[in-house]
């Protein structure tokens, strides 16, 4: 098994040398770029930073856009949902990009059975696209933190079952979703080799998700210890002192506190 550790961040384009420098000082390996409110960073210099990563052993991912809805009724905005997953696709493709997470959708008046079956067929036809570009980076539908959104751990598997698509586990969102995490039906639903994770102490109630926090030393502990030990895993922190977190996280890999 291999774990890397990285933040949900990379910054502006400016700095991205320095901060990509420094990330690789600390020993994390991974970092997860931002593109939930543009995609902000242009194809020449995508070029250069993905060249910059690969040459410090950092695996980039990116977040995909916040307006995104595989669910919506509004045609217009069911195309605009999916023309942001694969324009991201696209400056993912030039980074080198592992791949591009995204939430699914709402279920709002739409029955949780009507709303898988249309975001099934939304992922189906962002694959098609893919195919045909013949893009290697992955589109990974997220496990999602609040009750009232798609992206329970069973609905993010049966679609990666259905289409081939990758997916991100969120360990946070689920707990918020689920009030426990069952460590063993994650790993039996996800039997796949290479696992993307995003994991965060997480503020939570009755109806799921509110905001993440720090992540403390013993929830850390509790995830390295129940991880998979045959499986390549980048976690991906999404804490509001992500990159304290990563090297904390890391730490306690290294020392073998898992």
């Amino acid at each position: 098994m291999t774990i890397k550790f990285g933040p949900a961040g990379l910054g502006p384009v400016k700095t991205a040398k320095a901060t990509l420098e420094d990330y690789h000082r600390k020993g994390l390996q991974a970092c997860e770029i931002s593109f939930t409110y543009s995609n902000y960073i242009k194809k020449e210099d995508a070029k250069l930073i993905g060249e910059l990563a690969k040459k410090l052993n950092i695996e980039l991912s990116i977040h995909g856009s916040y307006f995104i809805n595989l669910n919506a009724e509004d045609e217009k905005k069911l195309e605009a949902s999916k023309k942001r997953i694969l324009d991201a696709c696209e400056i993912g493709e030039i980074l080198g990009a592992k791949c591009v997470v995204f939430h699914p959708g709402f279920y709002a008046k739409i029955s949780r059975e009507q709303s898988y079956k249309n975001i099934l067929k939304a992922v189906k036809e962002i694959m098609n696209a893919k195919k045909k570009n013949k893009w290697e980076i992955e589109i990974s539908p997220e496990t999602m933190g609040k009750v009232n959104v798609f992206g329970s751990v069973g609905e993010v598997a049966s679609l990666v079952k259905e289409t081939g698509c990758s997916f991100c586990i969120d360990f946070a969102h689920i707990l918020a979703r689920e009030k426990e995490v069952d460590y063993k039906k994650i790993e039996k639903i996800f039997p796949q080799e290479n696992w993307h994770c995003h994991f965060s102490g997480i503020v939570y109630g009755e109806k799921g998700e509110k905001h993440h926090k720090t992540t403390e030393r013993k929830e850390w502990e509790n995830l390295l210890k129940n991880l998979p030990r045959n499986k390549n895993i980048r976690i991906i922190n999404e804490s509001p002192t992500m990159v304290e977190d990563s090297v904390e996280g890391l730490s306690i890999y290294l020392s073998g506190s898992k």
